[in-house]
């Protein structure tokens, strides 16, 4: 075992040279050894426990142009849809009745539900569904506007950050977006009381180990409640469209590292995960990741919410097949269960 390693699971951090080498020594043996400590981690704070969240995506229409993304403003092949507030209220009447207990909204920025009509609805989902947790995944907005939906009642709000790293992050998005806004948003959210997520992609365009080290020392200084990383998956109508995917194991050997330095994360096995690789959720969970998000959309919504190419919404990722899922995470050793599944409080 490196001097590194031994330093992770000692204090649970590291300085970002440190993590900079961690990721150069990525090996499957050094990979297991983190998963090995991860697992023991989550154990201790959740058990055999992986919580399910409910997936409603909105509507694809986003006023941003980020370069990775399918749903970029100026991708003209792509199927523009909103649902109607009834449309979402009944996927969580749907959810509700197959057992889920948190809705995850996620869309595109700038869509038809912002400012009070999207209060209004987060409004109406949680008087409907008392016991329910409400995450948002909606992108930027002010600090007025996040104060207003914590008011309206949702629980917890998921942005990605996408690197730490100010010229890469650059390189993934248009002038418009900066990272000092992104973390403005980010330390908004935790401050105004949100159980808060970021997160990254792996093995995004210009990448390196030093950037992804940055991520790393941010996640580790911030301690969101939620951390959401994948694997980069290149779409077919953006520029970034020539570029490889990022790749699984390392994804996994980074969910372990997560894990070790966030020890309470609600830490989720990605979609991206599962498309890349059959059993790419399963290897998420037996790294330390503790979340699956199935997908609760309309069916003919689904395919047209695609943010990179072959994105799954169908078989063990769709919530019709939740049967099918409780049995592969069986399978494992694992137990899906029914709750909120909120994150536990520091020990």
């Amino acid at each position: 075992m490196s001097e590194v390693i031994k330093k992770l699971i000692r204090e649970r951090k590291l300085s970002e040279d440190e993590y900079e080498l961690l990721i150069k020594e990525y090996s499957p043996e050094n990979a297991d050894l983190l998963a090995q400590e991860a697992v023991k981690i989550r154990k201790s704070i959740y058990g055999n426990k992986v919580y399910i969240r409910g997936l409603i995506e909105i509507g694809n229409v986003c006023k941003n142009d980020c370069l990775y993304c399918g749903i970029r403003k100026s991708n003209k092949n792509c199927d523009r849809y909103t649902l109607s507030e009834e449309d979402i209220l009944s996927c969580c009447k749907n959810g509700y009745t197959l057992g889920f207990r948190t809705f995850v909204l996620q869309g595109g920025e700038g869509g038809h539900f912002t400012g009070e009509r999207l209060c209004s609805l987060v409004r109406k989902i949680k008087e409907a569904y008392p016991d329910c947790a409400l995450t948002l995944s909606l992108g930027e907005k002010t600090r007025e506007e996040y104060e207003a939906l914590y008011k309206a009642g949702a629980d917890r709000y998921l942005l990605r950050h996408e690197t730490a790293d100010s010229e890469h992050y650059s390189r993934l998005h248009p002038p418009s977006l900066t990272l000092e806004n992104r973390m403005r948003c980010l330390y908004d959210l935790k401050d105004i009381g949100f159980q808060t997520g970021c997160g990254f992609m792996v093995g995004s365009p210009f990448q390196t180990e030093s950037t992804l080290a940055k991520d790393l020392k941010f996640t580790e200084i911030f301690q969101p409640e939620m951390c959401g990383i994948g694997p980069f998956i290149p779409h077919k109508d953006t520029p970034f469209r020539d570029f490889p995917a990022g790749n699984v194991n390392m994804t996994c050997y980074l969910l372990s590292v997560i894990r070790i330095i966030c020890p309470q994360v609600l830490l989720p096995a990605t979609t991206a995960l599962g498309t890349l690789s059959e059993n790419g959720r399963e290897k998420g969970i037996l790294s330390g990741a503790n979340v699956i998000m199935p997908n609760l959309s309309p069916e003919d919504a689904r395919e047209k919410y695609m943010l990179y190419n072959n994105k799954l919404s169908s078989g063990a990722e769709s919530a019709e097949k939740l049967h099918e899922l409780k049995k592969r995470i069986q399978n494992i050793g694992y137990e899906i269960v029914c709750a909120r599944g909120d994150a536990e409080r520091k020990r």
